[in-house]
């Protein structure tokens, strides 16, 4: 194997490493919730007001921020001066600054008008729309910070920096933790000290990753540079950026939107579940789609065609031999996984059976999602966003077609809960955007799986049905999971878990997958 794809196999065991971290505290955090305050009026009010910020952190952020700034930042740093990287980095922060300072600001000041926009099922003189627009206001200056922890981990990670910024949401459930155990106690409405805890972590986020970016010589003062030519790149490719890596995001906001207005803890059964099919999504598609963007950016500006292929090639492979069987896991063990997580104190016996709906259906989406992490990097590496955006709204309009198709066959049907087929929708719609991504690259020319890569994967898949049933003879019915105590819960799905994860890496061995096949690209 080169260096260079050692460094990429490395690099994602960093990012996968910390995002671990992070998701373990994660699921700490939602246990807390769950036991402290369960599925009720004031947790829909509370994740619809940290939804909102957070969406548009995954929008502009996370998603197009750092898919078109780490392109533009990286041909500077391959071709131009660590001055004119200076100037870069000086005029961004100060322009990206300025821009999501007055989005803030003004989220705060038309928080009621957010709420009726983004869960219009709130009654309008109920409790919940009123409590969300309270702590709408306290969590939206979030977004001005984390937009800069991204603009930092953009910087950190074009300088294969990956270890601070994937370590960095860790601080995130730190404070919600805190807040939900002690600033609940002090504070007159328990649950807006959630909303305080949000607000603590983007300072302490943006804090955290200052030294690093001292250390690089890119601590710069900002400046505003709406006229930089580097600016203007980045603001071009943004746009359209917005929608093509965050579909998933808006996909997920709509189903909040629609779930409002079904029955009371529809958005927080949802929650809970998204929460779920987040870890594995973290763990491996944002990590490979982490260190391959600047790899793929770098190859594409020294016109490394070859390269480029065989790097995506790597991580299609690796990413569907992660996804398959976190699919058929989450899928099959839907149940016993929120027992064991939040069955207790306040989330009901209810709120598990009524979240498993939602995860079984979130769970099939899992494949589509990483596949798109992945694949969205092949565009964006070449500077190119128009044709992301295109298939994200294709894939955005067919979810709201599902949404209604699918929600209307529950509620007329009864076989299950209407919120089941709003996560039943985001899963086609999210396989319908990858296979729209892929075959587009393909069109291009710009990546195409080998016969290798098809045939691990054909694998992979049967290794999968194995493992999934080794799981279905393991698991017992739900109704008997819920009997048993909080010790006798971890053991059972330690085992369990235990058990598929031998059995799907001895099919895997059986079929004639070894670790290279995952490590080394065909060429």
């Amino acid at each position: 194997m080169s260096t260079k794809r050692k460094g990429l196999l490395r690099s994602s065991g960093i990012v996968s490493g910390m995002t671990m971290i992070s998701r373990v505290l994660g699921f700490v955090r939602d246990q807390v919730f769950a036991i402290v305050f369960g599925a009720s009026p004031a947790t829909d009010a509370f994740f619809v007001a940290f939804k909102i910020p957070n969406f548009l952190r995954r929008l502009f952020a996370e998603g197009a921020f750092a898919q078109s700034f780490v392109p533009v930042f990286t041909e500077y740093k391959e071709h131009r001066s660590h001055e004119d990287l200076r100037a870069l980095a000086s005029h961004v922060s100060g322009t990206l600054g300025l821009a999501v300072l007055a989005l803030s600001i003004a989220g705060s000041l038309f928080a009621p008008q957010l709420i009726s926009l983004f869960a219009p099922g709130f009654d309008p003189d109920g409790e919940s729309r009123e409590l969300a627009a309270q702590m709408l206001r306290i969590t939206f200056p979030y977004l001005f910070f984390i937009s800069l922890v991204a603009y930092a981990g953009g910087i950190l990670n074009s300088f294969q920096r990956f270890a601070v910024p994937a370590f960095t949401p860790v601080f995130l459930n730190i404070c919600l933790i805190s807040a939900a155990l002690w600033g609940t106690q002090v504070h007159s409405t328990p649950v807006v000290a959630l909303a305080w805890g949000v607000f603590a972590a983007g300072f302490v986020q943006l804090v955290f990753q200052l030294p690093s970016l001292h250390r690089l010589g890119l601590l710069v003062l900002p400046r505003l540079g709406w006229r930089d030519s580097g600016v203007k790149r980045i603001l071009i490719l943004m746009l359209p950026a917005a929608f093509g890596s965050s579909v998933a995001q808006i996909n997920l906001l709509l189903d909040t939107i629609i779930a409002s207005f079904l029955q009371v803890g529809s958005i927080s059964w949802l929650y809970y579940a998204d929460r779920l099919v987040e870890f594995p999504l973290g763990l491996f598609g944002i990590a490979i789609a982490t260190v391959i963007l600047p790899r793929l950016s770098a190859i594409h500006s020294h016109g490394q065609g070859g390269e480029f292929q065989h790097t995506m090639d790597w991580a299609v492979r690796l990413g569907l031999a992660a996804a398959l069987p976190c699919a058929a896991g989450l899928l099959i063990l839907a149940a016993p996984i929120l027992a064991t997580l939040f069955g207790y104190g306040e989330f009901s016996d209810r709120d598990v059976q009524m979240s498993a709906w939602s995860l079984r259906a979130y769970a099939l989406a899992l494949p589509g999602f990483i596949l798109i992490k992945i694949l969205v990097p092949g565009f964006f590496s070449r500077q190119d966003t128009r044709t992301p955006v295109r298939i994200g709204i294709i894939a955005m309009v067919s979810n709201m077609a599902f949404n209604i198709v699918l929600v209307g066959a529950f509620l007329l049907s009864g076989v299950g809960p209407a919120h089941a087929g709003l996560a039943l929708a985001t899963a086609l719609s999210a396989s319908l955007q990858a296979i729209m991504l892929y075959r587009r690259l393909g069109h291009e020319s710009a990546y195409a799986a080998t016969t290798a890569t098809f045939s691990v994967a054909a694998r992979i898949t049967l290794a999968t049905l194995a493992m999934s049933v080794v799981l279905v003879i393991l698991s017992p019915p739900t109704d008997h999971w819920l009997t048993l105590d909080a010790g006798e819960r971890i053991a059972r799905l330690g085992a369990i878990i235990i058990a598929a994860a031998i059995g799907y890496i001895a099919a895997l061995y059986l079929s004639g997958v070894r670790p290279v096949d995952l490590r080394k690209p065909h060429q």
